[in-house]
């Protein structure tokens, strides 16, 4: 028994999600920070590292140089697993050449920017047999693992229609023309991709609502926008789904909406019963019923499911939030990676695989496809 090794690749100073990834993976007591390449300048990287208290020689000037010392090491020092916290742009190639010399990943959502990349992906996860966990944090929250849970036994009955909305408005003022390097990045479409809000947070909202209810979205039409002056990239959109049961549902995503802070929420209808959760009040999923009174489930209640229970981890009524639902997809990944090396054998945990990146990639392109044909129904 012993704890895993992480190295990390981007993430350096001033990184906000390189900051939470170090923080998630280590509330659990499951994980060590050893290594990263925390920026592709050498003296940043290791200027990082050094405020990350990690020795000169575990701090990389570029992810090709630490893949490839970090091998060298004897099987007792090495990394177990590489997390990828950089810009979408840079996620493919590192994941790529992690797999190929033998390390487990962890990487940030979007997976790729292109369907061609996902696949390659996928593809060599099932040729290398090793863990690759996508970071859709609010998968891990106890309330959606709830309400998963009881739409998968039946307890709301036929899914009939499902609204998610994604609100945010960060990016109501141009402020990618000021200092602010996470808007910068997120608006070129060299480093984001095809899709700007789609990518960023559209791909949260289609995760969480294939997550809860199980379904896949056959087709959507989607209608984005773009309203910061001279931006290419979408900050605004909505979108009607068409789901595989044939149930119907809208999405609903902005970084322009302005006054928002991080409004994810899903509303799920089903024969008997609906449920609805909201990410800024995440302890709380409230239901309700053709022939029950109205009913609010909390974490450590006693009707929860096995997931949701597990996935507390303090008595109920104390709050829990982001950092903590972060940390329950390492804390699976962590349990499921820890058996392998030990020789057991577990079943399955429970987090965001390298197949849900392949569909939100699906997703983000069949969206901008639909969107460039008058919002034309397209299947994804």
């Amino acid at each position: 028994m012993r704890k895993l090794r992480m190295g990390m690749i981007g993430g350096g100073i001033g990184s906000f999600i390189g900051d939470v990834h170090r923080k998630a993976s280590s509330i659990d007591g499951m994980i060590d920070l050893v290594c990263g390449a925390f920026s592709s300048n050498d003296e940043r990287s290791k200027k990082s590292g050094k405020a990350l208290f990690l020795p000169e020689e575990r701090c990389y000037g570029s992810f090709q140089e630490m893949i490839e010392k970090e091998k060298q090491l004897p099987e007792g020092e090495r990394m177990d697993f590489v997390a990828i916290v950089t810009p979408n742009h840079m996620h493919f190639e590192p994941a790529k050449m992690a797999l190929e010399n033998g390390f487990h990943v962890v990487c940030d959502k979007p997976m790729t920017l292109t369907v061609e990349e996902s696949e390659t992906l996928v593809n060599l996860v099932k040729k290398t047999g090793l863990l690759f966990a996508l970071t859709h944090n609010y998968t891990g929250y106890p309330m959606v693992k709830q309400a998963r849970d009881m739409i998968a036994n039946g307890d709301l009955g036929t899914i009939r229609k499902v609204q998610v909305q994604y609100l945010q408005g960060w990016l109501a003022t141009e402020v990618e023309k000021t200092d602010n390097k996470q808007a910068a990045w997120r608006t070129d479409p060299s480093k984001s991709g095809v899709g700007g809000a789609l990518g960023d947070i559209g791909t949260h909202a289609e995760n969480l609502l294939e997550f809860i209810t199980g379904l896949s979205i056959s087709e959507m039409a989607a209608d984005l926008g773009r309203f910061g002056q001279g931006r290419t990239l979408d900050d605004d959109g909505n979108m009607l789904v068409r789901l595989s049961n044939g149930a119907k549902g809208t999405i609903s995503f902005s970084q322009i909406a302005t006054g928002e802070e991080n409004n994810l929420a899903i509303r799920i209808y089903g024969e008997k019963g609906s449920l609805e959760w909201h990410q800024e009040e995440p302890n709380k999923l409230y239901t309700r019923w053709l022939d029950e009174p109205f009913k609010v489930f909390t974490p450590g209640g006693n009707s929860l499911y096995e997931a949701a229970a597990s996935s507390s981890r303090i008595p109920s009524g104390h709050p829990e939030g982001y950092l903590e639902a972060f940390a329950t997809v390492y804390r699976n990944f962590g349990k499921e990676l820890m058996a392998r090396l030990e020789g057991n054998t577990v079943p399955a945990q429970d987090y965001p695989r390298v197949e849900d990146g392949l569909r939100g990639v699906k997703f983000i392109h069949a969206a901008v496809e639909s969107d460039k044909n008058n919002a034309a129904w397209t299947k994804l």
